[in-house]
């Protein structure tokens, strides 16, 4: 059978052929960001709240601005991070997998994203998704567990929106079933016991929820155990 090599249409402007309009083109992933060298250009709010985001999952990130804040002074006197005094200049970008571009000049942003692209580095420019290779959506962290809110860069405020109402249901026990479901799993494994999901659906409802806001751990080990065919609930 011959192979047939589609093309992307670029030339309607966010509409497929048949006149639709073409879904977004943002995938969803988590990308593993321990060790991975990242740039921030910029030194002042926003490109501290970048940072930070970075640093809360093991990036290794270097900063370039003339002045920065003092939470990023901090986060320098401590070695979290390193900062290059300087303005941006081309060539900056070399030896970097991801770049943020985060300063108050849309002209820089612009340039540090059309370097970024040349080179094939990921680049986020913030407010600015039409020179990004990726937005950053709203997230809420429970433990391991993360959940992210996206508009695919339309609506910032109603991400934010909607993370925050989502806080009152993730409650802090969802952090505990987070854990407790990842111990069981590897016991699973180890065992050679793989129930499937609609099994584990189940074993993750209420009689579990409610030992964990109990406080009993160890009880609701042994309930979720049980209830994916591994063991007997004492």
């Amino acid at each position: 059978m011959r192979a047939v090599r589609w093309k992307k249409e670029t030339a309607n402007c966010g509409r497929s052929v048949d006149g639709g309009k073409i879904p977004m083109g943002y995938y969803p992933i988590m990308v593993d960001m321990t060790g991975r060298r990242c740039l921030v250009i910029g030194g002042g709010a926003v490109a501290e709240r970048k940072v930070a985001g970075l640093l809360e999952v093991g990036a290794a990130v270097t900063a370039i601005s003339p002045q920065i804040t003092e939470k990023i002074s901090r986060w320098v006197r401590q070695g979290s991070i390193d900062v290059l005094a300087k303005d941006y200049e081309p060539g900056d970008l070399a030896g970097y997998e991801i770049v943020f571009a985060a300063t108050d000049d849309s002209e820089v942003n612009a340039l540090v994203s059309e370097e970024a692209k040349s080179h094939g580095v990921w680049v986020n420019a913030a407010d600015d998704a039409a020179h990004c290779d990726f937005i950053l959506p709203s997230v809420l962290r429970r433990g391991e567990l993360t959940v992210a809110v996206s508009t695919g860069g339309n609506s910032p405020a109603l991400s934010r929106a909607v993370r925050e109402e989502l806080e009152s249901y993730f409650t802090k026990d969802y952090e505990i079933l987070a854990r407790l479901a990842a111990e069981v799993r590897e016991e699973l494994r180890q065992r050679s016991i793989a129930p499937d999901y609609e099994t584990w659906r189940k074993a993750l409802g209420g009689d579990l929820r409610q030992l964990i806001a109990g406080g009993d751990l160890g009880g609701a080990k042994r309930l979720l155990l049980k209830e994916l065919g591994a063991g007997l609930c004492e």
